[in-house]
């Protein structure tokens, strides 16, 4: 009865320990979304088109997201103001001195999920989830991860999740993170019918790049002197 009663206790203090588990928000950064497009893959990795979908930077719960056009990187797409599931556009013009609480206060947003450009903030779970077969660890420049596959008639796929406590404020498939506990950096594609292979990572860093480190310093600067 006593070792039966330890065990339990053992079990119960396991428990705790795991629900006491908490989240760790970064609260400042850059997310890059990087995109390797291998055609004709299976002849050989030659046929490579690089894309750079989306540049976020952060402060707290507020993204400023740059899209690069596809064919010139330095120059911008479309800008976005993202405030916790809302969205602001904010044109296509690299300034510095934009009052992100007048975008706030005066421009109508749309949900963050409608957005087209970009990154994808969709709630959708991945296609075939349940069915899909985890694999043992494995280590990709000096970071270990966890990984599991989802294999149909049509597409192989892989993912590869970092184990972590910090949260960024984007995240490519939720569920996915709860469920591993960690952040999903990398997802792995074959198309077998196109025989095309595609590698799409997130690219988590600590500092702002340098217009965004401008464009936040001018916003406190003003609120600072609206107080």
């Amino acid at each position: 009865m006593k070792n039966y009663a330890r065990f339990t206790l053992f079990i119960t203090a396991l428990l705790a320990i795991n629900s006491c588990r908490k989240e760790i928000k970064s609260e400042r950064g850059r997310i890059d979304l990087i995109s390797n497009v291998y055609f004709d893959a299976s002849k050989n990795l030659n046929n490579l088109q690089s894309i750079h979908l989306s540049n976020m930077n952060y402060l707290g719960d507020t993204i400023i997201e740059r899209v690069p056009d596809f064919s010139f990187p330095e120059l911008t797409q479309q800008q976005y103001l993202i405030k916790d599931t809302l969205c602001y556009s904010l044109g296509n013009e690299n300034s510095n001195s934009i009052i992100l609480s007048d975008i706030l206060k005066n421009q109508r947003p749309n949900l963050v999920e409608n957005k087209k450009q970009g990154a994808l903030f969709s709630k959708e779970w991945i296609p075939n989830y349940i069915n899909r077969k985890n694999l043992s660890d494995t280590v990709l420049f000096n970071k270990k991860y966890k990984r599991f596959e989802i294999n149909s008639p049509w597409i192989y796929t892989r993912f590869y999740i970092y184990p972590t406590d910090t949260i960024l404020p984007y995240s490519l498939y939720k569920h996915v993170e709860q469920d591993y506990k960690g952040r999903l950096e990398r997802i792995d594609s074959y198309n077998k019918e196109k025989d095309i292979f595609v590698s799409l990572q997130v690219l988590s860093r600590k500092s702002w790049d340098e217009g965004a480190k401008e464009l936040f310093e001018f916003n406190a600067f003003v609120k600072q002197r609206q107080r």
